[in-house]
Order: C-alpha cells, then structure tokens, then sequence
C-alpha cells in the first residue's frame, strides 16, 4: 500500500465530524437557555474581575481619573503595618477557628446520628440558629457576651468564676467571634450528617463482632469514610474565614481601626475600609487580588495533602 493512500485513509478516519442542521439547531438552542447566565457571569463576574485587576495597577479614586502606578499598590501593602495586622488576625481565625468548627460539627453529627426518641427534634433545633440573620446573631451574641450584664459572665458568676471582658480584651476578641461562629454550624452538621449515613453499616457491624469499641469503629471506620466530606467542609470554611466580614464588622462597633486595639481587624474589613470609606480603590483591588492567591494556593496545598489521608470507596 502506497504512503501516501495510508495517511489519506488515516486522515479520513479522524475527520471531523461533519455537522448537520440538527446539531446546529441543537447548539443555538443551548446558548439560548444559557444566554442569561451567560450574560449574568460576564457583566457581574468577569467585568468586575477584569476591572479590579485593573484598578489594582493604578491609583484609582472616584475624584479623578485612573493614574497608573504599576505594582506601587502591592508594595505599599507590603510595608503597611495595618495589612500585616489584618492579615495575623485572619490567619488566626484560619488556623483555630476552622479546624475547632469542624471538630464540634463532626462531634454533634455523631450525637445527632443516633437512634433515640425525638432524633428529628433535635435535628431541628441544632440546625435553626444557622438561618439567622448573621446580623441578628451578631447583635445577640454582643447581649449574650456583654461583659457587666451578659448571659454568659452571669452563668460563670453562679459557679465562682469571674467572666472575662469578651469585648473588649484582645485576648478573648477572637475567640468570642469563634464562639459565634459555632452557634451557626447548622450546615456543616448537615453535610457531616448526610456522610455518616453513608458509612458502611456491614464494616461497622463486622468490626463490632471482631471485638472493635465504639471509639475504634469511630477511629478506623467511621473517620477514614467520611474524609471526603471533611475535605469539602475544611475548604469551603477555609475560603469563608479568609473572606470573614459581616460578624467581625458588627462586633467592632464604634471603636475604630478593629476595635480592641485592632485585635479584630480583619482581612476583608481592612479591604472593605480602603475601598468604600477612604476610597482607595486601587489598594482595595491590590488587596484583593492578593487574598485570591491567598486562598488559591491554600486550596491547592490542602488538595495535595489530602491525597494520603483522603479515601474515597469507587
């Protein structure tokens, strides 16, 4: 067989596929019922992303027009020491916040997976603080943690401890906004919930006739199976802590800069005060652009790291 009838042979083989007026009809139809979408991403999504990057090059302010400075916004971020506050306090909330939601939420699915009267109820209850407003929530976490007449300091005062200025004291700013926090788990003891109803329940059986406890079905079963769904909880609540606003903004009140002594100055305050009280949309943008990098390369590296300790049954 000639070379040259071998490759036309191949090439006709691996042709396109020809299209017909049906799949074109088929396609125009489909980018119709996408078209809203599609203009909803790129006008509200895409724009905005494009702009902010561009704002982010410039010193940008609503007086004047657009001044490019090139990278001069990310090295005053650099060497802005409320910045590098911001970002600490952000961190902190990463690091302990996320990791002690997760442990508590994991801890009241087990609870509120077992067989006993009134499962459903319970069920409920825990979940009904997660559809407060986080607004209303904050408002009643400040009365619940008032430092003269809160709930809580007046529960510890009945056992003889003196409660600590939850409000004002940097050392107990953050873990009282932690606090808060846990109070709205209700959808992340969902997810966990709707896992442990996935865990094998021949494996637990099998290992409780081989002599297993319950801590040991809990350790070597129960855990490993619902590893996916603590991947997904760590990340999603990782991007929601670097992005945390609405609690933190309500809880520093009227005391300036992240009150107490910027103690509860956050990432996405600081960005929101450069952007919309002081204007500097240009350092708000560079700012922005930085926690998106932040957070990508967190997500990647706990993507990586989950490979050894993540199973999945397919």
């Amino acid at each position: 067989m000639r070379l040259s009838s071998l490759y036309s042979r191949i090439n006709h083989n691996h042709s396109a596929p020809v299209w017909g007026r049906s799949r074109y009809r088929s396609l125009r139809l489909g980018l119709l019922f996408i078209a809203p979408w599609l203009a909803g991403f790129l006008l509200f999504t895409l724009y905005p992303m494009g702009m902010s990057l561009v704002y982010s090059l410039t010193e940008y302010h609503t007086r004047g027009p657009l001044e490019w400075n090139q990278f001069q916004n990310f090295i005053n971020m650099f060497s802005d020491d409320l910045f590098w506050t911001a970002l600490k306090n952000t961190l902190y909330m990463v690091v302990f916040g996320v990791p002690i939601t997760l442990i508590t939420s994991f801890a009241c699915a087990i609870l509120l997976n077992l067989k006993v009267k009134g499962q459903s109820i319970y069920r409920v209850i825990y979940f009904l603080p997660s559809i407060v407003p986080a607004v209303a929530s904050t408002l009643l976490w400040l009365w619940i943690l008032n430092p003269q007449a809160g709930v809580m300091n007046t529960l510890l005062g009945y056992i003889g401890i003196k409660g600590p200025n939850w409000l004002n004291n940097p050392a107990w700013s953050k873990p009282s906004l932690i606090l808060l926090g846990m109070w709205g788990m209700g959808g992340t003891i969902v997810i966990y919930l709707s896992g442990l109803q996935d865990v094998s329940k021949n494996l637990l059986e099998a290992a409780e006739l081989d002599g297993a406890s319950w801590f040991q079905r809990l350790r070597h079963i129960t855990i490993p199976m619902v590893s996916p769904i603590t991947l997904f909880n760590l990340i999603t609540g990782m991007i929601g802590m670097f992005q945390y606003f609405t609690q933190a903004y309500i809880f520093r009140g009227t005391g300036g800069l992240g009150s107490p002594l910027s103690s509860t100055l956050f990432y996405s305050v600081y960005l929101y005060q450069q952007g919309f009280q002081y204007l500097d949309f240009g350092y708000a943008s560079a700012m922005a652009w930085v926690l998106f990098f932040i957070i990508l390369g967190c997500t990647v590296l706990i993507l990586k790291i989950s490979n050894r300790y993540t199973y999945y049954a397919g």
